[in-house]
Formats: structure tokens, sequence, C-alpha cells
């Protein structure tokens, strides 16, 4: 079974960059698709990224789009969160989840499941 560690999180500046990453405990790390999501205080986990199993295709929420950046390591067995411009509504806790051999991140279909990182964007 896959095991899923966030670490990278943080307190940042409006405008300032953080990387998350996702250490997975398989070699085969690109047999899954590999999501970001975030749930911020008082709101629904949203996805915010992923990257597919098929392609290494990758999609992105509107609000993050041209920010973040994801990408996958099959060597580390790490899956990165770029994100850079962050702005005080990108503060929340950061789950990465994975699903085997998916090319889409619907939450509802993520199996595994990391315990997430917070990231705070505060001035």
């Amino acid at each position: 079974q896959l095991q899923l560690v966030e670490s990278g999180g943080g307190l940042v500046q409006p405008g300032g960059s953080l990387r998350l990453s996702c250490a997975a405990s398989e070699l085969t790390l690109n047999s899954y698709a590999i999501g970001w999501f975030r749930q911020a205080p008082g709101k629904e986990r949203e996805g915010v990224s992923c990257i597919s199993s098929y392609s290494g295709s990758t999609d992105y929420a509107d609000s993050v789009k041209g920010r973040f950046t994801i990408s996958r390591d099959n060597a580390k067995n790490t899956v990165y969160l770029q994100m850079n411009s962050l702005k005080p509504e990108d503060t929340a806790v950061y789950y990465c989840a994975a699903a085997l051999w998916r090319s889409s991140c619907l939450k509802e279909a993520m199996e595994f499941w990391g315990k997430g990182t917070r990231v705070t964007v505060s001035s």
C-alpha cells in the first residue's frame, strides 16, 4: 500500500514561494496519478493540481494556474508542488493524494492520502 508524506509547508509572505514535497513509498510512482488538494478553515477540500499516471499531463485549478507547478521525480519517488506568487487565499492545509493508473485527480477517486502540510501566506 502506498504511503504519502507531505513536507515543505510553512509561513510565507504574499508574493513569496514555497515548494511542497510529497514523498511516496512506491518505486513505481509514475503508476499513480498524484494530486494536490487543499483545505482552508471552514471550506471543503478542493483540488489544486494533478499529474496523470498515463502521460504525466498536468492540470491546475483556475485559482492557481500560472502560479503553481506540479512535477514528478520518479527516481526520488517524490511529487512536488512549486508555489510562486503566493496569496493569502492560498492559506490552507495541503494534502497530496494518489490513485493507481488514473488520468485525473477527482477527490472522490483518490485512494491514498497524506496527512497534510500547513501553508500560511500572511504579511
